[in-house]
């Protein structure tokens, strides 16, 4: 049977990340915070790994809040980096788990030698001590040594850390293996899943991708942009707005929340439900996390 659509006044969050990869908070305890802030709906989208899905759908279940199943893909185009987000993907669609499992182990491999130069350096990081941190099951990134940096007194915070040693164009920094967005798009579609392209004009991040490779992941099969993102200036909002609808794609809002580790609040930014109701129509890769209805 279908699914009855959403509660029209529904506040739905699809962006956001627990300590199975760079955020503070267990998938548990990001759920219960999200039922705290009034949410009805939040995606769990770790980057480039699912393994907080389980405990995300015991909280949900508990905490009446519907978790939608997703993860956030590193990309890169020529160099730029590019997030897509995938939700309701088969968590064991073999090209897919194959992908991520090679992305994590670059992004393993690349930590290792980052914070090998850093130490080198005089800085107070060591290889242990990120992984004592990260905990086994996360998907490694930078943030981890910035938090490692931060414990130990070099920066004041994340960001700091971010705007000098751990930023791209650092002596420090190692790139890693990603798909490119248009394979990655494909890999979610073939999965059963829904691909929306996370904060595609946040320009303070880095260089961005063409609008023109943005095109040729909706012919393979992208479904929407984020547009309503705490990065993105109402220019670019304006500009993400006006190129889905050229595009034929859905806009959705979010909060890509961290815990501590960022800023972001929960329901900052917001989807509204008849985006996640033709989300939920196109994927088929695995059902609803934490839902009651």
């Amino acid at each position: 049977m279908p699914r009855p659509p959403l509660d029209p006044d529904a506040r739905i969050d699809l962006h956001t990340h627990s300590d199975r990869s760079d955020g503070t908070e267990s998938p548990a305890v990001l759920v219960r915070e999200a039922a705290a802030a009034g949410l009805d709906v939040v995606a769990l989208t770790d980057h480039d790994g699912v393994s907080g899905w389980a405990e995300a759908d015991r909280a949900g279940r508990r905490h009446k809040v519907v978790v939608v199943p997703g993860v956030e893909i590193s990309c890169s185009w020529h160099g730029v980096s590019v997030h897509l987000l995938g939700y309701l993907v088969d968590p064991g669609h073999p090209g897919l788990t194959e992908e991520l499992g090679r992305t994590r182990e670059s992004r393993r491999t690349r930590l290792r030698r980052m914070v090998e130069l850093l130490a080198a350096e005089g800085f107070p990081v060591s290889y242990p001590e990120v992984l004592a941190l990260a905990g086994d099951e996360a998907s490694l990134g930078r943030p981890h040594i910035a938090d490692v940096l931060v414990g130990n007194g070099r920066y004041a915070s994340r960001d700091e850390a971010f705007a000098d040693v751990l930023a791209s164009g650092s002596p420090f920094h190692v790139g890693h293996y990603a798909p490119g967005p248009v394979h990655a798009t494909e890999l979610v579609r073939a999965a059963g899943g829904v691909a929306v392209m996370a904060h595609p004009f946040a320009a303070a991040r880095g260089t961005l991708v063409p609008d023109a490779v943005i095109g040729e992941m909706a012919r393979a099969g992208l479904l929407g942009l984020e547009v309503e993102h705490r990065d993105h200036d109402p220019e670019q909002r304006a500009h993400g707005r006006e190129l889905a609808r050229r595009l034929g794609l859905l806009t959705t809002g979010s909060s890509d929340y961290h815990g501590a580790g960022k800023p972001n609040r929960l329901g900052e930014n917001l989807t509204g439900p008849e985006v996640l109701d033709a989300i939920l129509g196109a994927g088929s890769g695995h059902p609803l996390l934490g839902d009651s209805g």
